[in-house]
């Protein structure tokens, strides 16, 4: 049996250890208006204290309501809540690469979808190093991928799966609804349908398969119907490249 205050109580000594192991200071993480970020601005208020967390909203032809949301995040557990809007910059981009060429909308999607996680995780370390030199000490940025994510590689490389602290990380998305509601996070942040906020689509409707059927694999807790669980190990084993980068070595 699950136990969501147990959990949160050893996720923040885990924080705190690092942070103290590491001579760090604060954090930097993106603010989204979804559970995932607001599960981990709540640990991280509580394992370092509201002052030393800053959430960013980086809309870049985003929906207002995830800023909203993600307001009600900051003023629940406190923190300063920094907008930056990145959308010149991504039409900025835009104009760069439409002087190759011409490219339909459909060609674009991918490249446009992924560019925009990568845009803010740079705005992030960008925040980190900014903030580290001003208030003279090193702040760094917290993951917010779940394990249901990271199973399928539901993220971006080079965006949101850059971090240096990861908090969440091995949590279903069911027990990160249940940490979060150990902390108090919002209930209209935390119960609401997740989606990237880019494409338009939940995030069960791009990958095809349900968060309660991830879990059930990587937990082992239930049997699922054959065609279910082959469409899941094959999101599992494509994503691989994600995580295991090969590098040639000189042989002695």
């Amino acid at each position: 049996m699950f136990d969501a205050l147990k959990t949160k109580n050893e996720i923040v000594e885990f924080i705190r250890d690092y942070y103290q192991k590491n001579h760090l200071k604060g954090a930097v993480l993106g603010i989204s208006g979804g559970k995932d970020s607001g599960v981990v601005a709540g640990l991280m208020s509580e394992a370092l204290g509201k002052e030393n967390v800053v959430g960013l909203t980086l809309p870049c032809h985003s929906k207002s309501k995830d800023a909203e949301d993600a307001k009600l995040v900051a003023d629940k557990f406190g923190f300063e809540l920094i907008n930056i809007d990145l959308t010149s910059t991504f039409d900025a981009f835009h104009t760069e690469i439409e002087k190759l060429g011409t490219y339909s909308e459909e060609e674009l999607k991918n490249s446009d979808i992924n560019l925009k996680p990568r845009l803010r995780m740079s705005t992030a370390y960008y925040m980190a190093a900014l903030l580290s030199a001003v208030k003279g000490g090193t702040y760094i940025v917290p993951g917010t991928s779940n394990a249901c994510e990271l199973y399928v590689g539901y993220f971006t490389k080079g965006g949101d799966s850059v971090f240096d602290i990861a908090p969440i990380y091995s949590l279903t998305v069911e027990e990160v609804i249940k940490v979060g509601e150990v902390l108090g996070v919002p209930e209209k942040v935390l119960y609401k349908t997740p989606d990237d906020g880019l494409s338009g689509l939940s995030d069960e409707d791009k990958l095809g398969v349900k968060y309660k059927d991830i879990a059930s694999v990587i937990r082992k807790d239930r049997q699922l119907d054959q065609e279910i669980f082959e469409k899941i190990e094959k999101l599992h084993r494509s994503s691989l490249h994600k995580f295991n980068i090969p590098k040639f070595e000189i042989k002695e």
